[in-house]
C-alpha cells in the first residue's frame, strides 16, 4: 500500500520554503499531493489557477508530486482522496500555536486524519508568503526567496494592483 500525504496551503506565493518541505515530504511518502486552498477569506493576491500553475512549475521534475486545488474543508478534501496524513510546515515557534489549534480542530472534524509537522531547512525558516509580498511591493529583489518565474508573476500582479489602487484614488 502506498504511503500518501496531502500538503495543503494557500501558497500565495510559493516560496523556496514550501518547495523545501515538498522535497522533504517526498522522501517520506510515495505520493504527495500539494493542495492549493481556494480560500477567499485569506484574500490571496494570486488567483487559485495562478498559484496552481506556479506550483506545477516549481515541482516540475519531482516524481510522485501532484498539484491540485480544493475549496471544501481540508479534512473533507483529504478524505475524498482516501488519504489520512496531512503535512504542515513549522517555521518558527510563532507558527506552533496556530498550527496546533488547526490540527486539534481538524482532529475533532475527522479523527482518522493525522497531521505531521515538518520543519524547512533553517535557511528558509523565516520565510512567509505575507512577508515576501510586503517586500516585493517595495521593490526588493527576491531571488533568494522564490523561483524567478514566481517573482516575475508576483511583481506583475503587484504592479497591476498598485495601478488599480491609484486609478481608484484619482476617481475619489
Amino acid at each position: 500500500m502506498k504511503k500518501r500525504a496531502v500538503y495543503p496551503g494557500t501558497f500565495d506565493p510559493v516560496t523556496y520554503g514550501h518547495i523545501d518541505l515538498i522535497k522533504r515530504a517526498v522522501k517520506i511518502f510515495d505520493e504527495v499531493i500539494v493542495a492549493v486552498a481556494d480560500n477567499a477569506v485569506k484574500n490571496p493576491l494570486l488567483s487559485t489557477s495562478e498559484r496552481v500553475d506556479l506550483l506545477k512549475q516549481a515541482v516540475r521534475g519531482m516524481k510522485n508530486v501532484k498539484v491540485e486545488s480544493f475549496s471544501e474543508l481540508m479534512v473533507d478534501y483529504v478524505q475524498s482522496k482516501k488519504i489520512n496524513v496531512v503535512v504542515r510546515g513549522l517555521r518558527m515557534i510563532s507558527d506552533f500555536e496556530y498550527e496546533f489549534q488547526m490540527a486539534l480542530t481538524n482532529r475533532k472534524l475527522n479523527s482518522n486524519i493525522e497531521v505531521i509537522f515538518m520543519m524547512p531547512n533553517e535557511s528558509y525558516s523565516f520565510l512567509s508568503s505575507k512577508l515576501i509580498k510586503e517586500v516585493a511591493a517595495l521593490g526588493a529583489e527576491l531571488s533568494e526567496f522564490l523561483p524567478s518565474f514566481v517573482e516575475k508573476k508576483l511583481k506583475e500582479k503587484l504592479k497591476k494592483q498598485l495601478k488599480r489602487a491609484r486609478n481608484n484614488k484619482s476617481v475619489l
